[in-house]
């Protein structure tokens, strides 16, 4: 079982000792996963307990948010991956900008070592910290043999392999503005996942026999716009006893994801049309959508008649990409 936790005060003072890594994690993709990896096998050689630092909200939001990074996954989904690389806790420390005066060492002398019970830390190779991040490895070095605690280096975590770019965030991000999932998935070790409430709609799809449910997402960084094969499933019911039902379930869905040229519609809708099921009500549950691959652009028809066959065809095909004929 992984603990989360909200805040410094809500880690118990029994805790015992601890060997911690501190990063922003965002899609947690491979690179991460290999530092995450380490942490947990330097806890275990120590019998300590592998923990992880990741922020809420990103730095540059506090730092520069005009230009903040439109992060590839929320926090909800940020904490489930890290929780599967087998770490005993995960603190979310509400990033501020008091928090970001400290200096390298009163980060890691009194946030790690004093408040978490630090004997040793797991960093990448390129990690800073401390304010105006001045703190780097050979800080951290420095600062390992000071307050006597263990410096684990993760060599270059997320160099890729054979050769190949370097794993980061960036280019997940770049990945998905092409419409690549299968690429960022690979770099992700998982299809990439949008979080939303399902809303009403203009219901134009009930009346043309492509019944959608509309996803307002609140999570997930919004790909290239177009049309998707993936899955839907509901995470939370709400009041819907309907929904509460399907609770766990994957269902198989064509997603649409952009501007509805034509029917008219005005900004991003995220439509998921569930196959092989009648019309489902999905009002106010919370879904995640992971989308497995791109299809097409969002297109202007020029009527009905275009449109419903063209997501005959959408259906169709997402029926090959997810195996389901």
């Amino acid at each position: 079982m992984t603990f989360v936790w909200r805040s410094l005060a809500d880690v118990p003072a029994d805790l015992g000792p601890t060997v911690v890594t501190v990063g922003n994690f965002d899609g947690v993709h491979k690179g991460h996963q290999a530092v995450l990896a380490e942490l947990v096998a330097a806890a275990h050689a120590r019998g300590a307990k592998a923990i992880a630092v990741t922020f809420d909200p990103h730095p540059k939001a506090v730092h520069a948010p005009d230009h903040q990074p439109e992060l590839i996954t929320g926090v909800d989904d940020r904490v489930e991956r890290i929780a599967k690389t087998g770490v005993d806790g995960i603190l979310i420390q509400d990033y501020t900008m008091d928090f970001a005066m400290a200096t390298p060492e009163e980060f890691v002398r009194d946030f790690l070592v004093g408040g978490l019970g630090a004997v040793a830390i797991a960093v990448g190779s390129d990690t800073r910290f401390g304010r105006g991040n001045a703190g780097d490895i050979e800080t951290l070095r420095e600062l390992g043999t000071k307050l006597g605690i263990g410096i684990e280096i993760v060599g270059d975590a997320a160099a890729g392999h054979d050769g190949a770019r370097r794993w980061s965030s960036t280019w997940v991000r770049e990945l998905l503005d092409q419409g690549d999932l299968r690429a960022a998935a690979d770099i992700l070790g998982a299809p990439h996942r949008l979080r939303g409430t399902v809303v009403h709609g203009q219901k134009v799809g009930r009346q043309i026999g492509f019944p959608t449910a509309n996803v307002d997402v609140d999570a997930g960084f919004i790909p290239r716009h177009g049309v998707y094969a993936g899955w839907l499933e509901v995470v939370g019911a709400g009041d819907n006893a309907a929904a509460a039902a399907l609770i766990g379930e994957r269902l198989p869905a064509a997603v649409s994801l952009g501007i509805n040229y034509t029917v008219g519609t005005e900004g991003l809708r995220v439509e998921a049309y569930v196959i092989d099921r009648e019309w489902l009500d999905l009002y106010g549950a919370h879904v995640i959508l992971d989308l497995i691959e791109w299809r097409r652009p969002m297109l202007d028809f020029g009527g009905l008649d275009g449109l419903i066959a063209a997501l005959h065809e959408d259906v169709a095909w997402t029926r090959t990409v997810l195996n389901l004929c």
